[in-house]
C-alpha cells in the first residue's frame, strides 16, 4: 500500500521538506523552542522556518508578497508535520520496526531511478547529508509500514463495485487507446481508481481517528511569532484532510 504515502524520489520537495521535520527525541536544550509536541516527538520552531523555506520553493515566487497565501502554506505545512508526529506515535504502539533489508532495498530502488551519481548531487544541492535523508527515509518506511497494517483490511473492491463504476464512467464512451476492453485493461484501470479513491477515504477516516485519540501539543507564542497571527485554533489545526499522500 505504499501509494498511500508518496515515495520520497517521487516528490523531491516533499523529501526535503520530511528531511528538516524533527520528529525525534532533542537531546538539545529546545524545550521551550518546539512548535508541535507529541509525546517525546516535536517539530521545532527552527524546524519549522527551515522546512518552510524549502517548501516555498514549490509556490509561485509572488507568494512572499501575499500574506493570505502564506499563512495557508504555512497551515499547510504545520498540518503534515503534525499528522507525521500522530501516525509515528501509532507505530511505536502498534511495535512498528525496520529491518537493515528493507532500508537497503528502499534505498537501492531509490538509488536506480537516478544516473549515477546525480542522487548524491541533489542532496548537496538541498543541504541535506546522505545520513540525514536515510534517518529521513527509515520514517517514512515505517509510516507507511503502520498505514499498510491499519488500513490493508479495509480496502475491499466487489465485482459489484466495478460494474456501477464502468455503468457510470465508461459504458458507451470512447475509452484511451491504450485501454483495450478485449483484454480486461478496462478492469484493471477500474479497480486503480477504486483502490486509489478506498484508500483516500480510509486514510481521512484513520487520521480522523488519531486525532481523536492523540493530543497534538501547539506552542501558540511560537506560532504567533512565526506567523504574526493569532494562535492555532482548532479549525485551523484540521488534520482530517490528506495532504496530497492517498496517490
Amino acid at each position: 500500500m505504499k501509494n498511500i504515502m508518496p515515495k520520497l524520489y517521487q516528490l523531491p520537495l516533499l523529501l526535503i521538506i520530511t528531511v528538516l521535520i524533527g520528529c525525534s527525541d532533542s537531546d538539545s536544550n529546545v524545550e521551550d523552542e518546539f512548535l508541535i509536541r507529541l509525546g517525546n516527538r516535536s517539530v521545532t520552531v527552527l524546524e519549522f522556518n527551515e522546512a518552510f523555506e524549502i517548501a516555498k520553493i514549490a509556490y509561485p515566487h509572488q507568494i512572499r508578497n501575499k500574506p493570505d497565501d502564506l499563512k495557508k502554506a504555512r497551515l499547510r505545512l504545520i498540518n503534515q508535520m503534525a499528522i507525521e508526529l500522530m501516525v509515528l506515535e501509532r507505530a511505536q504502539e502498534l511495535g512498528v520496526e525496520l529491518s537493515e533489508s528493507e532500508v537497503e532495498n528502499a534505498i537501492a530502488e531509490i538509488k536506480s531511478d537516478y544516473p549515477e551519481g546525480v542522487f548524491e548531487e541533489t542532496l548537496l544541492e538541498v543541504a541535506v547529508s546522505y545520513e540525514t535523508w536515510v534517518r529521513r527515509l527509515k520514517t517514512r518506511l515505517i509510516m507507511e509500514k503502520v498505514i499498510d497494517q491499519e488500513l490493508k483490511d479495509k480496502i475491499v473492491i466487489t465485482p459489484g463495485d466495478i460494474s456501477l463504476y464502468y455503468e457510470e464512467n465508461f459504458k458507451g464512451k470512447q475509452q484511451p487507446s491504450e485501454l483495450n476492453e478485449d483484454s480486461g485493461d478496462i478492469n484493471e484501470a477500474i479497480i486503480k481508481i477504486l483502490r486509489r479513491k478506498k484508500l483516500e477515504e480510509a486514510y481521512s477516516l484513520w487520521i480522523n481517528e488519531l486525532k481523536s485519540k492523540y493530543k497534538i501539543e501547539v506552542n501558540n507564542a511560537q506560532w504567533e511569532k512565526i506567523s504574526g497571527t493569532e494562535k492555532l485554533s482548532e479549525t485551523d489545526l484540521k488534520l482530517d484532510v490528506p495532504p496530497n499522500q492517498a496517490q
